[in-house]
């Protein structure tokens, strides 16, 4: 990929890519964070990246584990605060409503199921391009988008379609 063509690329994906992280982090910062230094380390490998190769899902599964990766050392950040009696800063919610409610029914999902149902339904991924980008069978793809879609059903579903 040239110096031109990795730049179209970023202009052109930079703000979905953020879109799809965040979803599967719920947290708008982390995503942004995460989503560029992914671009950063593409920058390095670009002459090895095509489009034909899906250049997006290299960029998706990077800030994924970046993010995978922040998210295990802030862990140990917080213990090591609470062993020592430091409070903690709270983090903004997101202003948009609609977007605040999928986040929040995102994160009662097991981090798996919501990986695969972001990938899904968010950046349009069939079942086999979900089970080569994150190493599992399509049967296990199945049955976490099944299970995914069971527990977010009665949490998007609007209040009037509960009545009977």
């Amino acid at each position: 990929m040239t110096v031109e063509e990795f730049e179209e690329f970023y202009a052109h994906s930079v703000t979905q890519l953020v879109g799809q992280v965040y979803l599967m982090t719920g947290d708008l910062h982390e995503a942004q964070d995460v989503v560029q230094e992914a671009f950063v380390r593409a920058w390095g490998r670009r002459a090895k990246l095509s489009r034909a190769a899906g250049p997006e899902a290299w960029i998706r599964t990077v800030a994924w584990r970046l993010a995978v990766s922040r998210w295990r050392r802030r862990g140990r950040a917080v213990e090591a605060w609470r062993r020592h009696g430091a409070a903690q800063d709270a983090a903004a919610p997101p202003p948009d409503p609609d977007t605040v409610a999928l986040v929040s029914a995102l994160r009662t999902l097991p981090e798996r199921q919501r990986r695969v149902a972001v990938l899904h339904y968010v950046c349009d991924l069939t079942v086999e391009q979900i089970a080569a980008e994150t190493g599992v069978s399509a049967g296990t793809v199945k049955t976490h988008l099944f299970r995914a879609r069971a527990a977010l059903a009665p949490q998007l579903t609007p209040e009037e379609d509960h009545r009977v």
